[in-house]
């Protein structure tokens, strides 16, 4: 009798265990986004999430949060009950950057965010104005190098990855150039191709446009291999900073102590969507790599990225207020 009462407990315990797999989610799930709509991480969750919602049959709803460079949204996601129904489109800036940055957060994402599923990689491409002397990432450092302290480059803010980016390529070059943070992309963009500014690192989507249209070039590109839809233009590994990389990314994360079952289902559920031929083209035609993971593998990778970050900030003394 013993022996029996002991195989239906086990029994029991796996049907529980099994249950509360096929159970979540049971409700509508929570898509925090810390910035305005429109950005590459609100697309990448809308992306998902309407998909999601399909496979799920419970809404899932991107909640815009933004404010103090992505702190206000991810505070929230990260003091969020952990039981998977808010999850956070957490993205390089508010993950690997602003703890190394801004003081007194009131949280640390590192520790208190797991990482779930890495959705997709964007590179930016170092844009310069139309008629500039300099068409190469090398013919800009040799000029750059010649006139120290009269360059300046653009970005939407200190500790964006625009801005260190360019601090990245200053570094490695052994440049000095001027950093002009601005409040939005429209007055940079026209001022670059006013020529008032030397450089800027955009997102490839916005720069797309500028440069089909003549307005901008582009001189290199950030990630470790050339874009498909500029092939022309070299990486700045390619121009002698070699393992130069730095790319937009965005994944979704949960808060700590969530139960490994919620976690391993949204990243099965999250991997097979972004395998759908429709999501996949449409992340592709906007440059966006797309590979599939593990939990384990996007945590590996949060934690490369935070130790680049950390020793770029610390070499070249970043500050929130350059």
């Amino acid at each position: 009798m013993k022996k029996i009462a002991a195989t239906l407990s086990l029994i029991m315990s796996a049907a529980c265990a099994f249950a509360a797999d096929t159970d979540y989610p049971n409700k509508a799930v929570s898509i925090v986004v810390a910035y305005a709509p429109g950005g590459q991480g609100d697309v990448f969750a809308r992306l998902v999430g309407e998909k999601l919602s399909t496979v799920y049959k419970q809404p899932v709803v991107v909640d815009n949060k933004p404010g103090v460079s992505g702190t206000v949204g991810t505070r929230v996601a990260a003091k969020a009950k952990n039981d998977g129904y808010t999850l956070l489109l957490g993205q390089t800036g508010e993950i690997t950057v602003n703890r190394l940055l801004i003081k007194d957060m009131g949280y640390d994402p590192m520790k208190e965010l797991i990482p779930v599923v890495l959705i997709g990689n964007a590179p930016l491409v170092m844009l310069a104005p139309a008629d500039a002397p300099y068409n190469t990432v090398n013919e800009f450092i040799q000029m750059a190098r010649a006139k120290p302290g009269e360059f300046s480059y653009g970005s939407v803010g200190a500790g964006t990855p625009g801005h260190l980016s360019a601090v990245a390529l200053g570094l490695g070059a052994k440049l000095n150039m001027v950093h002009v943070p601005y409040k939005g992309v429209g007055p940079l963009l026209s001022d670059l191709m006013a020529g008032r500014l030397q450089a800027f690192f955009s997102s490839a989507s916005a720069a797309m446009p500028q440069i089909k249209g003549g307005k901008l070039k582009a001189l290199g590109v950030t990630t470790p291999q050339r874009m498909t839809s500029l092939p022309q233009v070299p990486t700045i590994a390619e121009a002698g900073l070699p393992g130069f990389s730095y790319t937009l990314w965005g994944g979704l994360f949960a808060p700590a102590g969530t139960p490994s079952h919620v976690i391993e289902s949204l990243n099965r559920e999250v991997n097979a969507v972004l395998a759908q031929p429709d999501i996949r083209s449409r992340l592709e035609a906007d440059n966006v790599a797309v590979p599939k993971n593990t939990p384990a593998e996007f945590a590996d990778y949060v934690k490369a990225e935070s130790v680049k970050f950390e020793k770029l900030i610390k070499e070249a003394n970043v500050k929130v207020d350059q």
